[in-house]
């Protein structure tokens, strides 16, 4: 018995060593969303870093149909161009793909990119998938043509290329300043490239894309001394020759400005790889070598050092879950822990929306601000898995920002510190004002107050002189009027819940006031969402399934918009006639029948379950609006059917953009069980959870966990709830419970428990609770 029983302890033992769960950087697949409508990019970075080195398969197509091409990757493609440095992860539109570099072997050096419908043409090179390895901050890769191993790595403002080359073949870099995602004829304005006696090369260029006036700067180091080099303006199609090595020629000869910048660079046949060092920097190429010489250290050390980074950041959620939903979470959660990326040096200098340098004292400025995205769940996200200098960096970068604006309002979509002026609302207020609820502290309250009561009475923007005096946006002088309207209400609404925890009380009756403008474009007489014209009448004719670019909505219709006014949603239940007529409606919304319409003109729609959009962000509350018409079962099974059908471990894993970690947000939270539908009221709605186990770690050594007992497949609704042992009656759980530590216990059943969560009192925050 007793050797039986060694045996079976054994055979345990090795059974349970052959199913160790991987740490969650191993657990993570950048590859997902590279394919599809995902828009994210495979290459290596920092958790925010500056840098995001990856490859580019294509930056020659048309504007219009750069739309897949946003992140410069797709996963369809079969060649890649190069690799540069800068990348959006799930943007809809893009810019970037900043200093791209090809390396090439042989003695012929090709200096035009080539078309990609054709190869072999160019400088860019075939590869195979089987020959890639995506990891959080690395990516490797084949160059087929070239017979040249690539691999990238990064640091926080630093990206470090690595090229193994074939024994016996002169070794080359190109360095292209003149491509760029979404390219178009001029849109380079000016480069330059420097090189310099120690054999660094600096250089910079300005662009007029998404954000007018970018300048960029960069520094780059071998591991490998030149043999020889020529600038090449391709304008004039001169090449110019100088500096042949350290210690010869001039820094003065070498340099050569003008548009569209080109550089070869020739290292001979080497006998060891070539390490390439590249720093970024916003404000000048003397920044861009102290932030290389910032982080010292060779492609292993940098390798290392962002792996560590990875497995700290990853390590704020424990998850317990089958494989393919474990890859899901944990890449969602690679993927929310992006964006907004650090924009200042390492000095604290960065160039400010004023295109002025400033420095940021005491925080690191962060930029790249998809606000209309990622307010709804990436940024609550943040204030749990990042609740500290995170958090402080981004409150006070959007404070700063406004600052330095010469509008002297709060970001709208910002990056590289620059506005674009994409998208609507006022969506850094939600975001100041969650974190400052949160208990979340470091910056100015009052300053942050002030700067969003600026942004929210700033007249010319979007309507808002209009929406001021009206309470609502006009249609016939503003366009995406009926969004505007309830957009900019919500955002009150944060702005009056900042204001009364604070005790300046009459900021927080007159927005309060101006949260209930929802209604003013609200149809009774329909049960619609609308555009008013400035008579007051409702604009006609009414279609509440048309989405058209420039209309009545922003990139949804009137079933998205009819739900969105999350700070009281028990309002709109009222008005919709009580909770059986919400839940047809909703019902409806999922259930309607798309076949005859044609929504192929509209990008961003994408994800389709009936008129729920989940591709785009106005649809990411609704299947949780259940729990406040009092039926949280109906709310399982439509998150059920979402994370199903839009999410899969794969290329194509993503039903529609990331748009900065939104898309990804919504699935962390709602693997946990539970969702923000309302940042800013301290309060989760309950869901379900599709993990068995996840455990928050928190800052001072707490942890709160959630379990679901008996999740399986079958077992999709939730039977009962408990918190911390105690019966939670109740369909939501506050932010402070989260915070404290603790644990929230589902057990998951077959059937629907009807009677969970459905009492009045059990339902989730809303202005006006009937």
């Amino acid at each position: 018995m007793r050797i039986l029983l060694s045996l079976a302890l054994v055979i345990s033992g090795t059974a349970a060593a052959q199913t160790t769960v991987p740490a969650p950087i191993d657990a993570v697949d950048p590859m997902i969303g590279t394919g599809g409508e995902g828009h994210t990019f495979p290459g290596a970075t920092a958790p925010f870093g500056m840098v995001q080195l990856s490859p580019d398969t294509d930056t020659s197509c048309e504007i219009r149909a750069c739309y897949g091409h946003a992140a410069g990757y797709r996963f369809e493609d079969p060649t890649i161009q190069g690799f540069s440095h800068t990348h959006f992860s799930g943007a809809g539109h893009s810019d970037l793909g900043d200093v791209l570099v090809m390396p090439q072997a042989g003695e012929q050096v090709r200096l035009d990119p080539g078309d990609p419908r054709r190869p072999s043409s160019g400088y860019r090179s075939r590869f195979d998938h089987a020959s890639e390895v995506a990891r959080p901050g690395y990516y490797a890769v084949t160059l087929a043509d070239h017979d040249i191993r690539a691999e990238l790595t990064a640091g926080t403002r630093i990206g470090v290329h690595r090229y193994s080359f074939p024994a016996g073949r002169a070794a080359h870099l190109l360095i292209d300043l003149r491509t760029s995602l979404y390219n178009y004829p001029g849109k380079i304005l000016w480069s330059g490239l420097h090189l310099r006696p120690d054999g660094t090369l600096t250089g910079f260029r300005e662009t007029r894309g998404w954000a007018p006036g970018r300048k960029l700067y960069f520094a780059m180091r071998f591991s490998a001394p030149l043999t020889g080099h020529a600038f090449v303006d391709r304008d004039t199609a001169v090449a110019y020759k100088g500096f042949q090595g350290p210690g010869r020629g001039s820094d003065a000869v070498a340099e050569k400005l003008g548009r569209a910048l080109e550089a070869r660079l020739d290292f001979g046949r080497l006998t060891a790889p070539l390490e390439v060092r590249v720093a970024l920097s916003g404000v000048d190429e003397a920044g861009a070598v102290a932030n290389l010489d910032a982080e010292p250290g060779g492609f292993d050390a940098i390798r290392g050092a962002t792996a560590q980074a990875w497995a700290k950041a990853l390590g704020a959620i424990e998850i317990d879950a089958p494989a393919p939903m474990r890859t899901n979470v944990y890449t969602a959660l690679y993927h929310a822990l992006l964006a907004p990326s650090v924009w200042s040096d390492a000095d604290g200098r960065y160039r400010g929306p004023d295109d002025q340098v400033h420095v940021a004292k005491g925080f690191t400025f962060r930029s790249t601000f998809s606000l209309w995205d990622t307010f709804r769940a990436e940024h609550p996200l943040l204030t749990l898995v990042q609740p500290a200098q995170t958090n402080v960096d981004v409150v006070r970068s959007l404070v700063e920002s406004r600052r330095h604006s010469p509008y002297g309002i709060l970001p709208v979509w910002q990056f590289a510190g620059r506005e674009t002026w994409t998208m609507i609302g006022y969506h850094a207020a939600p975001v100041i004002a969650d974190a400052y609820l949160k208990g979340i502290r470091g910056f100015d309250a009052d300053a942050a107050l002030d700067a969003m009561v600026a942004s929210a009475d700033y007249a010319p923007y979007g309507g808002l002189g209009d929406y001021i005096a009206r309470g609502y946006v006009a249609t016939d002088k503003e366009p995406e009027a009926a969004s505007k309207t309830v957009e900019y209400a919500y955002d009150d609404w944060t702005i009056a819940r900042m204001a009364r925890a604070m005790g300046r009380t009459q900021i927080a009756d007159r927005f309060e006031r101006r949260a209930g403008y929802w209604r003013n474009s609200f149809d009774a007489s329909t049960g619609w969402v609308r555009a008013r014209l400035s008579s007051g009448a409702f604009r006609t004719p009414f279609d509440p399934t048309a989405i058209n670019y420039g209309s009545d909505y922003t990139e949804g219709n009137a079933w998205q918009y009819s739900w969105f006014m999350p700070q009281d949603e028990a309002g709109l239940i009222r008005l919709l006639g009580g909770d059986a007529k919400a839940i047809a409606k909703l019902d409806a919304m999922f259930d309607y029948d798309n076949s005859k319409l044609d929504y192929s003109h509209a990008e961003d729609i994408a994800g389709l379950i009936g008129q729920y959009i989940h591709g785009n962000e106005p649809s990411h509350h609704v299947a949780y609006l259940y729990n406040f018409a009092g039926a949280p079962w109906r709310t399982q099974e439509r998150l059920a059917q979402i994370v199903a059908s839009q999410y899969k471990p794969a290329p194509d894993g993503l039903a529609g953009n990331d748009d900065l970690g939104q898309m990804s947000a919504w699935l962390v939270f709602t693997a946990l069980g539970f969702y923000p539908v309302a940042p800013g009221s301290n309060e989760y709605v309950i869901g379900r959870p599709f993990v068995d186990r996840a455990m928050l770690n928190l800052p001072g050594g707490k942890r709160f966990t959630v379990i679901a007992d008996g999740l399986s497949g079958t077992n999709r609704y939730v039977a009962g709830v408990t918190l911390n042992g105690a019966a939670l009656e109740r369909s939501y759980i506050r932010d402070e419970e989260v915070r404290a530590g603790g644990e929230l216990r589902f057990t998951m059943s077959a059937s629907p428990n009807k009677l969970w969560g459905s009492g009045e009192a059990a339902r989730p925050f809303s202005m006006s609770k009937r």
